[in-house]
């Protein structure tokens, strides 16, 4: 499904292209609830299923963190860099959270190459990326990841 290549010199010939779209993920309330108990984030519109039905969405809501963690593991299905001896998340440009993931909610990432660059020992990605979530109007989180790639082996 995903796109792999061998080394930096290949990396680097797919600056600009779409690198298509992952497998869904399902938004459990366990998820959730995993996610709250690994960063000491319980606020009741993510954690208390009864009194979110009240709340502003109608149902409880994952973290927005917990979307945008989800990157990697989505992200790792759409590009493989084999032939390398350090893969690095570098930081992040931009993150929005444009609309909130309701619990039983499915969400996939689309990602654009956006930018390859040499940095000493090796390169720079910059990946243009959505979370989109079945059905949604809108996406959950929209965001411009920067990972670095060292060394050949």
């Amino acid at each position: 499904m995903g796109i792999t290549v061998n080394g930096l010199a290949e990396l680097k010939k797919l600056a600009g292209s779409d690198l298509g779209s992952s497998e869904w993920i399902d938004v459990t309330q366990e998820r959730i609830g995993t996610f709250a108990d690994a960063t000491g984030d319980h606020q009741w519109i993510h954690t208390d299923p009864e009194r979110a039905k009240e709340g502003p969405f109608g149902a409880p809501v994952a973290h927005g963190y917990l979307t945008l963690s989800l990157f990697i593991p989505m992200f790792t299905e759409l590009l493989d860099v084999e032939g390398v001896t350090t893969k690095v998340n570098y930081g992040l440009n931009k993150v929005r959270f444009p609309a909130p993931v309701p619990v039983g909610s499915r969400i996939r990432l689309a990602a654009r190459l956006a930018g390859v660059e040499d940095v000493p020992g090796g390169v720079q990605i910059t990946v243009d990326g959505t979370v989109e979530i079945e059905g949604g109007a809108k996406p959950a989180c929209v965001l411009q990841s920067v990972s670095r790639f060292y060394g050949e082996k």
